[in-house]
């Protein structure tokens, strides 16, 4: 009998890191994904002559922005897809956003994928350097944010 912590494959999962991918192409893997969520209001309506309960509808689906962190890299992929929904990749555009279909999959520490989301409409809105000092010890990171207008999870 399963239990919730057998998954997939009958292993409790554990990660090394995750796969960004926009439009097909590679644009890094990342450490850390806060924003995985989903919310859906809840509408309540109050029925005449029903005093035993208010009834509770489902309303509309909101996800908050995805937030990736990782130390500094190399590649110039990141820069590039965020150049072409703003600046002068929004000007060239005609003042419009370049939206993008992008997935997230879940990296074993054995290379293996185990779990991917793919995200609707996708585009960047904040993008943050590392923080510079000559006395700090710490790694050099990163991090993207970006909006979506939802996903679909699946098993990779």
């Amino acid at each position: 009998m399963a239990t919730e912590q057998t998954v997939l494959g009958g292993e409790p999962t554990t990660t090394g890191w995750f796969l960004l991918e926009v439009d097909g192409v590679e644009l890094g893997t990342f450490r850390e994904v806060r924003g995985l969520q989903l919310t859906v209001d809840v509408h309540t309506y109050v029925e005449g002559g029903q005093n035993g309960f208010v009834h509770r509808l489902p309303g509309t689906m909101s996800w908050p922005n995805l937030v990736f962190s990782r130390g500094m890299i190399a590649s110039d992929a990141l820069f590039t897809w965020v150049a072409n929904s703003s600046g002068e990749g929004f000007a060239a555009n005609g003042n419009k956003v370049v939206r993008s279909t992008g997935a997230v999959t879940a990296i074993s520490y054995t290379g293996d994928r185990l779990r991917a989301w793919e995200f609707d409409n996708m585009f960047a809105v904040r993008w943050t350097g590392p923080d510079f000092s000559v006395d700090a010890e710490t790694q050099l990171v990163e991090e993207l944010e970006v909006a979506h207008n939802g996903f679909r999870a699946k098993t990779s």
